[in-house]
């Protein structure tokens, strides 16, 4: 197996974005990444995405987007796995130029979800959970990670303030991210008045429903100085991916995400490195309580005491382990088939040195997690910096 890196990253703005296509936005997208990287043309092109059936009522989509950038006659695929689809789509990628069947691929994201009437958006998210037993009894993610943080209050006797640090970074951190969707800070105060959706996850524990598409080329890492005009060189270290039941009822214990625990020790070993060499995690904050279950399946905390390092300020950008460094799910979006890639995007702009007024200070060793469903598929990606 070869080991693969990181040449050219491409994003589009996150929001409610009506005037682009899907097929617009996975050309800006993936234009921008091959611009970026030097090239004109790739092997393969794997766009991972949810909903695109479901709301656009267009499939084949991965075809779509390589006939309409001008990649026609490349080999292409469509990688679905609910909102980690976007790291699905760069394992594929990775897994392709590793075993030597392509030496330049593009993993892209892409996701149109504001075309549709709400109602009509939030049908289509749950077709990742459990359609007989969740689904059919009314449980939507809203509720079954409301669910989730209420038990997670009750067992461990925390209260609903200690989750504010976390949509307080994220949004403190998107006012730096010239794609951010909601690039402004909120306060403590303003975090407790919001509106509840379903006791006790409020409006600011909550990611948006939004459009978006980012991409990557990737390469066989010897050859990665080709590429990119001059920019740093950035391996992929570990690639990891695990399952756990997809109904939040059938696990040995709700409030352990098996799947992170997993997915994350496998990076980690594959990888070579442990946690604490850290410099930055891009973790899925669709709502708060999941940020705080990954840092704990992780191992970055003790189990219930995840939120301490909202409380500390660990988390922040100067903290010992920031998160969520260009707003995350919360504050940049999450448009869902794509947030995995944009989170790797974001980890390759820290470890280039590309974030700007987010840059992590000496960041080197970068993690990236993608969630599907509420926990039942989970790909972590570890990325090293090199000179």
């Amino acid at each position: 197996m070869r080991d693969v890196a990181i040449v050219g990253i491409g994003q589009t703005p996150v929001g409610e974005l009506w005037e682009k296509s899907l097929r617009h936005l996975g050309h800006d997208a993936v234009v921008a990444a091959m611009r970026d990287a030097g090239i004109e043309t790739a092997d393969a092109l794997f766009v991972g995405n949810m909903l695109s059936g479901e709301l656009s009522g267009q499939e084949h989509l991965a075809t779509l987007i390589a006939d309409f950038v001008g990649l026609r006659g490349i080999e292409a695929a469509k990688i679905e796995a609910a909102c980690a689809s976007g790291a699905a789509a760069v394992r594929v990628g990775m897994m392709a130029v590793a075993s030597g069947l392509a030496d330049v691929v593009i993993a892209a994201g892409v996701e149109k979800m504001t075309d549709t009437l709400p109602d009509e958006t939030t049908a289509g998210l749950a077709l990742a959970a459990d359609q007989e037993y969740e689904v059919a009894e009314g449980a939507t993610f809203l509720a079954l990670n409301a669910m989730l943080m209420q038990r997670y209050m009750h067992e461990h006797g925390v209260s609903k303030r200690a989750f504010a640090p976390f949509p307080v970074n994220a949004h403190n951190n998107a006012r730096g991210n010239p794609n951010a969707m909601f690039p402004m800070a909120i306060s403590v105060d303003k975090y407790e008045k919001a509106a509840t959706v379903a006791p006790p996850i409020n409006v600011l524990d909550s990611s948006p429903i939004c459009d978006g598409a980012a991409a990557v080329v990737l390469v066989p890492y010897d050859r990665a100085r080709e590429y990119g005009a001059g920019k740093g060189v950035v391996r992929i270290a570990a690639s990891a991916s695990a399952t756990d039941t997809l109904a939040v009822h059938d696990r040995r214990d709700p409030l352990f995400l098996e799947a992170a625990y997993l997915s994350s020790q496998r990076a980690f070993a594959q990888a070579g490195v442990s946690r604490d060499e850290i410099d930055l995690f891009e973790l899925h904050d669709a709502f708060s309580i999941m940020s705080v279950l990954a840092l704990e399946a992780c191992g970055f905390a003790p189990r219930g005491r995840g939120v301490e390092l909202g409380e500390s300020g660990a988390i922040t950008l100067h903290g010992r382990l920031p998160i969520t460094t260009m707003g995350g799910l919360k504050a940049r979006g999450h448009p869902v088939g794509a947030t995995g890639v944009y989170q790797v995007v974001e980890v390759v702009q820290q470890l280039r040195g590309e974030a700007g007024p987010n840059q992590v200070a000496n960041a080197r060793v970068g993690m990236a997690q993608n969630i599907g469903g509420s926990g039942a598929t989970i790909v972590t990606h570890i990325l090293v910096g090199e000179d």
